[in-house]
């Protein structure tokens, strides 16, 4: 009997069959992140045809509140729309190009071993950008992935694979991280759907209650005013909680990241390090100009980079004067605006902003003075 031969291996999958898989698997999980969006637009597309067309138009029979209801209806109807819209599509503002490490510092940080040649690299890198965080060693917040000098308030989000401007949370809702670009955007959005269920519910309970005392007709409208009751009903109750955990931390100023992990400075970790005040943390999301509070434009203070601080203990490695103001400065000029860093050293805060360009330079340059106990620690 002759011996089978041996079946041979099958060959290995060419290498741009892996390559075109694995795009196509991206592809599918991006279709797939936007099925809650897509959840929420249903929703919202059916209330209006249960609230306007069913309710106002063929159950309402008084001419007067029809078309009060029928107006405020699509006023807010509007509102939350819009914001809802800014939330989604406005994009999450990055670190800027100081905060990149040069090509030269990445091949030193690859080259070197890890240890205090790493740690010279990352404190040459962030010596005059305004950073006043660490992490819980102690190190200068880097992030390998994007290599980069993470800014105060920034973290690696890993489902958008960036580093985001004072990210709050990565919310599939919106299918967005909630940032700093859009951190107003997503708290108007709260508010305006909140009230928009509040306001159908409101207006739809006498006939919720006909419905339960055959006060209404049999038509198909009877079961449209039901679940609108309901599903208005129920998400008043979720939203309200969200909503009102938000403006706590407007209130405090404060991330939901920073609720979880409070952020350390160079002196010690301060949970309320980033407080100003009811008033400037109010300011600080919806701006100085009043008129633009309500709408979803942007009008958020500062640059997203650098944020103005309530530090209690002056900072031991800083030299300072009587007056708590730094002695030295520089001449050279950098693209950090000085309004965030002055009030950064200030743990006198008034209500008149008394910001000078002088005393930031000094503050950036306080930045990069060398700490033997740093070490650097990647964080994602």
């Amino acid at each position: 009997m002759r011996c089978g031969k041996m079946a041979a291996a099958p060959p290995p999958p060419p290498a741009g069959a892996t390559g075109a898989w694995g795009g196509v698997r991206r592809r599918c999980q991006r279709l797939l992140y936007w099925v809650p969006v897509l959840f929420i637009s249903s929703i919202l597309c059916w209330s209006y045809y249960a609230y306007v067309t069913q309710l106002c138009l063929l159950t309402m029979t008084n001419i007067g509140e029809k078309v009060v209801c029928l107006v405020a209806y699509h006023i807010f109807f509007m509102l939350f729309v819009w914001s809802y819209w800014k939330t989604i599509f406005t994009l999450p503002m990055n670190p800027s190009k100081e905060f990149h490490l040069s090509y030269s510092d990445k091949e030193s940080l690859e080259r070197e071993p890890r240890g205090e040649s790493q740690q010279e690299v990352l404190r040459r890198a962030a010596k005059d950008l305004p950073i006043y965080t660490r992490t819980m060693s102690g190190a200068i917040r880097y992030c390998d992935r994007c290599h980069l000098v993470k800014p105060d308030r920034c973290h690696h989000c890993s489902v958008c694979d960036k580093c985001i401007l004072k990210m709050d949370h990565h919310c599939p809702w919106v299918n967005n991280c909630v940032g700093f670009s859009n951190y107003k955007f997503f708290l108007l959005f709260l508010a305006y759907s909140l009230l928009y269920c509040l306001f159908i519910a409101a207006t739809d309970l006498q006939y919720f209650i006909k419905f339960w005392t055959n006060g209404l007709p049999d038509t198909q409208a009877k079961f449209h005013i039901m679940f609108l009751f309901f599903a208005a009903a129920m998400f008043s109750v979720s939203l309200s909680s969200l909503f009102g955990y938000h403006c706590w931390l407007v209130s405090k100023n404060k991330s939901t990241l920073e609720v979880f992990r409070a952020p350390i400075f160079r002196h010690r970790t301060d949970k309320n390090g980033f407080s100003l005040g009811f008033s400037k943390n109010l300011r600080q999301v919806f701006g100085d100009e009043k008129k633009y509070w309500l709408l979803p434009v942007f009008s958020s203070l500062g640059d997203g980079c650098s944020f103005p601080t309530c530090l209690v203990n002056q900072d031991p490695e800083q030299a300072s004067t009587p007056g708590g103001l730094n002695s030295t400065s520089k001449s050279e000029n950098h693209l950090f605006p000085a309004k965030p860093l002055r009030d950064s050293q200030s743990h006198l805060l008034t209500d008149t902003p008394s910001w000078s360009e002088t005393s930031a330079k000094a503050e950036k340059d306080k930045v990069g003075m060398s700490n033997p106990a740093l070490t650097m620690e990647n964080e994602t």
